[in-house]
């Protein structure tokens, strides 16, 4: 018998019998099922179960969080059920019939977008760096950079433009990769594609807006700009789902002895030719507009009320899983403004539903069961992992959700009042300060202390006031 066998067979009672599991794969810190009759899954007593750190369903999957040791207990799980292991693909797949057409799209846009977010974040912190060192005047009483006084350091500031340039302003290299992927196509076709969108023959779309003139191609009859779309998310976007429509629906049709010559040429160049005529145009405008709607929003004289609402309304976004399309507008944001000052309020989101954690922490000082869960997911969300304070604690009890919301809301409101900017998407928790643009950097950690002192204190009044207290 393995470690969990017992944990494991209850959890199997519980959630309907080996007859009720459609699919059952892992993550980092979650059992993912998909259920055949979600309601035969009696979460009460799952939460009870004391490797149980809280449930959810999300994106069609009964998710049970069960922390580090989930690895160790799939496998006990799987072969005490007797269910075939499931790729996380296979899970999604299945997942997708429990699911609204509005939950199909947003998790498609949740798959393009998660293989790209190390990256993204690395190169946050990579011109965050940059900022420090080469645009602040730290030295000579204030008069110089440090990249002004040091050649060593003036050579890492230029090195490491190479990886900031590689991620961000060919990022629709990975955009289109990352389609042709999801979508079960030939990745190699959607790197081409999307080095064709962003080749150095091709004059940067910013120049061609700022006034400068495009070179073009001339078919005699018929000329088309030659304009590049780097750093754009949204061609990428739609260059990249033609492609592989194009290649699925022509593979159909060709026969497989000559597929591997016909299909990729009958795809390919099609896509790039639609790509420069219609879809960049088409996309760069849509990009604009909605990076100005909402910047315009931000910092509009009703700035305020709009970061109020996004920072009070994003952990439920979390739990819907509409949170996913704010990668695509952070994105879209730093393309056109060079920072985003959407994602600060994200980052503070963490922090605060981590501090309504601590303050659990605090209430049950002397309840050791209960700062086994509490422990590890409070600093799992400091550190920007938040389904175990959320749905381990924080929606367990209520009122700790609700007074994060509350200090989320009013930090939102000091981040976007200020201006706070980010440099890209970074660690969402409190090492997203790296992210941040260094001259905004003072006001983001008062809007963090904020995050971590209102929903603390929150949390400990609601309680003691037996405000929407429950299970407590």
């Amino acid at each position: 018998m393995g470690r969990y066998s017992d944990d494991a067979k209850q959890l199997l009672q519980h959630i309907g019998g080996k007859e009720n599991i459609a699919t059952v794969t892992h993550c980092a810190t979650r059992m993912r099922f998909v259920l055949k009759d979600v309601k035969k899954a009696d979460e009460k007593k799952i939460q009870d179960l004391k490797l149980v750190k809280g449930t959810f369903t999300q994106a069609g999957q009964f998710q049970v969080i069960i922390g580090n040791e989930v690895s160790m207990f799939y496998n006990d799980f799987v072969e005490l059920a007797g269910v075939d292991e499931s790729s996380k693909e296979d899970a999604k797949v299945a997942a997708r019939q429990n699911m609204t057409w509005l939950q199909r799209v947003l998790a498609h846009l949740a798959e393009i977008f998660s293989p790209l977010i190390p990256a993204i974040v690395v190169g946050g912190l990579i011109l965050g760096f940059r900022n420090i060192i080469g645009d602040i005047k730290l030295l000579e009483d204030g008069t110089k950079t440090i990249v002004e006084t040091s050649q060593f350091w003036a050579g890492v500031h230029s090195f490491l433009w190479l990886i900031g340039e590689a991620i961000f302003h060919f990022l629709p290299v990975g955009i289109t990769w990352s389609i042709t992927k999801k979508m079960g196509t030939t990745q190699i076709l959607g790197i081409v594609l999307g080095i064709t969108l962003v080749s150095p023959q091709l004059l940067n779309a910013y120049a061609v807006s700022g006034g400068a003139e495009a070179p073009f191609w001339d078919f005699g009859f018929a000329k088309i700009d030659m304009i590049g779309y780097q750093a754009q998310v949204i061609p990428a976007i739609l260059a990249g789902f033609t492609l592989a429509f194009l290649e699925r629906s022509i593979r159909k049709v060709v026969p497989s002895a000559i597929s591997m010559i016909v299909v990729p040429f009958l795809a390919l160049v099609p896509t790039v030719l639609i790509a420069h005529i219609v879809l960049g145009p088409l996309g760069w405008k849509v990009g604009s507009v909605i990076s100005h709607v909402v910047y315009s929003g931000l910092t509009s004289s009703f700035g305020w009320l709009f970061a109020l609402v996004f920072g009070f309304f994003y952990a439920p976004l979390v739990i819907t899983g509409l949170h996913h399309m704010t990668n695509a507008i952070d994105l879209q944001l730093m393309s056109e403004l060079g920072g985003t000052n959407l994602w600060p309020m994200i980052a503070l989101s963490n922090i605060a539903q981590g501090s309504a954690v601590l303050a659990i922490i605090y209430l049950n000082r002397k309840n050791e069961e209960e700062k086994q869960i509490s422990i590890p997911a409070a600093i799992s969300c400091y550190l920007g992992v938040t389904e175990p304070a959320m749905f381990g604690i924080n929606l367990k009890y209520a009122y700790p959700f609700l007074a994060a919301m509350i200090g989320s809301g009013i930090a939102g409101i000091i981040s976007v009042g200020s201006g706070v900017m980010a440099n890209s998407i970074g660690v969402g928790g409190l090492p997203g300060i790296l992210s941040i643009q260094p001259k905004h950097m003072g006001m983001f950690a008062l809007a963090m202390l904020v995050a971590i002192v209102i929903p603390f204190i929150l949390t400990i009044i609601f309680n003691k006031k037996k405000l929407l207290v429950k299970n407590s």
